[in-house]
């Protein structure tokens, strides 16, 4: 439950602190229009984490922030701070923050940890439900029915199998529908896939030969040159006619340097070393014979090349650049070929396992639709049995239901008729309820499915728009008879409904140095017979006034 609230720099709050009990209770909120009820109601939406403008931020503020402290949260919400690896506080509370800037920068925090806005709206979710008069123009949307009644049914695991499977279904019906192709598309493709396939297999691709064939032709066409080069290496390292080449010179150097070490031994090292690289220059002499007889020019090969390589280019506009790009492709279409040959084989398999879904996804469809209908039963029972209580005895309620084709919703068309009076036939509830109908109308049907969920905190925001009178007072004993196992804050008009309140809070605002200030009062007996006589009678109300107020409080 809120236990308390601190708003700073929220449109016309520059600074307001709200305490609550923490435990269950009825929580009024009145005060003039245009005071500022609605800002409390935008600053706990944005500390839940719903959409929020920067354009809220208190005029001349550079950051807005709201902080909410919640205590005795329930094991669900444990559960999914969890499951989010966020803290969990021993004493069961949990402390939402958010920070607005003037630039629309949002920083959000969760028990200290920082967090996204969205996951900031996923927790928001289990702490706070607000009801407001959208809620109410949302009634008048037919197509909105059935989420009530999938609330009352509350059978989320059945509702999630029938859209898996149905989506499963349409996955499948998709694919099949890609390979019935007729007969002439299905010609025309494989003759172009055959066509591919023997391109690419006549060409036999082998990986890396491009650039192997590009080097033997950029050494081909300097054969002469290369050639040259090599001859004139081999003829200084072995000679060319009477004169002597590299290596012979080294091995008689050698031998000179051998005889003078017989007298000087450093010479005899110095013809070890020399002796050492004369037989490595016959060596590197050697290798350049290989290398010369490796440079031959054949224009047969060299014209063989080119139109190998001219292949690879041809082949590398249509079916990828590099020799792998080229085999993927060509597996692709013998992959595709068979698959097209075999379509009919596949297309009967797939049209019995498409049979099998369909007859699933209809099986858990009928269910779906059997527990809509019980739940739509009870729930216009229960439903009756509370706009009883306020004011609207003589309601028949009922629902109207159509078959639908199947969607990711089900097979099911539901929605709410109402007579609110006898001798009337059930209508539609957007021809015949008033604007007060359907506020009771609402709140009996969130009275009804408040105990499926666990959210402890309900607020209502203005669900008194159209009612007056004995109708108001009956509201007023319904908010305060959920309010004996939940928080409910209610925002009001009327004093039928704020005289039973647990806890009042009085919003206005004032003018302080050329500023507009919105402050929320917390008010003791006495503070809250002044406001139910104000709201009576006005600023000025009566001994008269005042007395009836006070009665009202008992």
């Amino acid at each position: 439950m809120l236990q308390s609230l601190s708003i700073e720099n929220i449109a016309l709050i520059k600074s307001v602190n709200l305490e609550f009990s923490d435990e269950p209770g009825f929580v009024v909120l009145t005060g003039e229009t245009g005071a500022g009820k609605s800002i409390l109601i935008d600053s706990i939406h944005a500390v839940l984490g719903e959409r929020s403008s920067k354009d809220i931020i208190r005029t001349g503020a550079e950051t807005a922030r709201v902080s909410a402290v919640f205590c005795n949260i329930s094991p669900q919400t444990t559960a999914l701070l969890e499951s989010l690896d966020l803290p969990c506080e021993e004493d069961q509370t949990l402390i939402a923050q958010r920070s607005m800037t003037i630039s629309g920068k949002n920083s959000c925090r969760v028990n200290g940890v920082p967090v996204t806005v969205a996951v900031l709206r996923q927790i928001g979710k289990e702490l706070i439900a607000i009801h407001g008069q959208h809620d109410t123009q949302t009634l008048l949307a037919q197509e909105s029915h059935i989420q009530l009644i999938d609330a009352m049914a509350n059978d989320p695991q059945l509702t999630q199998s029938y859209r898996e499977a149905f989506l499963r279904l349409r996955k499948m019906q998709k694919n099949l529908q890609a390979l019935q192709m007729d007969e002439t598309e299905k010609e025309r493709r494989l003759d172009a896939l055959r066509h591919q396939i023997a391109e690419l297999e006549e060409a036999a691709i082998v990986p890396g030969e491009r650039r192997s064939l590009q080097e033997r032709r950029a050494l081909l066409l300097h054969a002469e040159k290369v050639s040259d080069a090599l001859q004139s290496a081999n003829d200084s390292l072995w000679g060319i006619d009477d004169a002597f080449g590299a290596v012979t010179m080294a091995h008689s150097a050698a031998e000179q340097l051998e005889l003078a070490g017989e007298h000087y031994p450093q010479a005899k090292e110095l013809a070890d070393a020399l002796r050492g690289t004369a037989f490595e220059l016959e060596e590197h002499a050697n290798t350049l014979r290989d290398l010369q007889n490796g440079v031959t020019f054949d224009p047969l090969e060299s014209a063989e090349i080119e139109e190998r390589l001219d292949c690879y280019y041809r082949l590398s506009r249509k079916y990828g650049n590099t020799e792998a790009e080229m085999q993927a492709f060509l597996e692709r279409a013998i992959a595709e070929e068979a698959s097209i040959t075999q379509s009919d084989e596949i297309i009967t398999s797939m049209q019995a396992e498409i049979t099998a879904q369909r007859d699933c996804v209809i099986t858990l469809s009928k269910r779906l639709t059997k527990a809509r209908r019980q739940a739509a039963a009870a729930f216009c029972e229960l439903v009756k049995e509370e706009l009883a209580a306020l004011d609207m005895p003589n309601v028949r309620l009922e629902t109207r239901h159509e078959k639908v084709p199947l969607t990711p919703n089900g097979g099911d068309n539901m929605y709410f008729m109402i007579s609110a009076n006898v001798g009337e036939e059930p209508r539609p509830l957007a021809k015949i309820a008033s604007g007060g109908e359907l506020s009771r109308l609402m709140l009996a049907m969130k009275n009804v499915l408040a105990g499926k969920d666990t959210i402890r905190t309900l607020i209502f925001d203005e669900i008194d728009a159209g009612v007056s009178g004995r109708a108001a007072q009956k509201i007023g004993r319904k908010l305060a008879q959920v309010a004996n196992g939940k928080q409910v804050i209610c925002v009001t008009h009327l004093a039928q409904i704020a005289a039973l309140a647990d806890t009042h809070f009085f919003i206005s605002k004032s003018t302080e140095n050329d500023e507009t200030i919105t402050n929320v009062t917390a008010l003791d007996k006495s503070g809250r017979v002044r406001e139910l006589a104000r709201i009576i009678g006005g600023e000025n109300p009566t001994k008269a006034q005042l007395a009836a107020a006070a009665e009202m409080i008992g």
